[in-house]
């Protein structure tokens, strides 16, 4: 195999791996995916990898459901550094107004990688949100949501960003979407890093 398709599936792998040790709880191996300095930036939280870890245990304790799917990968190389794009989705359950709800958002995980003593680690994970919805687990429940509330929030996560307000979160209002001059400032910081620009 040639060296590049042996990164390229190493970062497939952490990208993989994230996941599945994230919503497992494996706390050990999820930090060998992140570097020292690694950030994470989501709807609810944004600091280091380490910090991110402290809060999901705990939440994964106190019986927070967040879960994560993924689907295909595409990955920019360029020397010992990566941007990988990969569609997601985020599946939170809790309730709101006494109505036990699902929220899936879709979108993608906007990463920036790099090499290090062979091994690639995550410097900085910045979800997209592209889409959202709302859905009772009971489909005969009736729910009303606050249309001011909602409204506070962008197209593409208002749903998830209304539950985990209502769960005491303070969520970012400002993230990426598919579209607007946030997300094209995120491509632009994208190409710095493959241009070998910090970050």
């Amino acid at each position: 195999m040639t060296e590049e398709l042996i990164d390229r599936l190493a970062i497939r792998d952490l990208v993989e791996n994230w996941a599945v040790w994230r919503d497992a709880g494996d706390w050990e191996r999820f930090r060998t995916v992140w570097a020292p300095e690694g950030r994470m930036m989501a709807t609810w939280f944004q600091g280091t990898g380490d910090e991110f870890i402290a809060v999901s245990k705990r939440g994964f304790e106190n019986g927070v459901n967040i879960l994560h799917f993924l689907g295909g990968t595409s990955i920019d190389l360029a020397g010992n550094r990566a941007i990988a794009q990969t569609k997601m989705t985020i599946n939170q359950r809790a309730e709101v107004a006494g109505v036990l709800v699902d929220v899936v958002c879709t979108g993608r995980f906007y990463d920036f990688l790099e090499k290090r003593d062979g091994a690639w680690l995550l410097v900085l994970r910045q979800p997209i949100y592209e889409k959202d919805r709302m859905d009772p687990v009971d489909p005969a429940a009736k729910m009303e949501l606050d249309p001011e509330l909602l409204a506070r929030f962008p197209v593409g996560y208002r749903h998830l960003a209304y539950l985990q307000t209502k769960l005491g979160f303070t969520v970012k209002p400002d993230m990426p979407g598919l579209f607007g001059e946030v997300v094209e400032g995120l491509y632009a910081r994208g190409a710095d890093w493959l241009s070998g620009k910090p970050l």
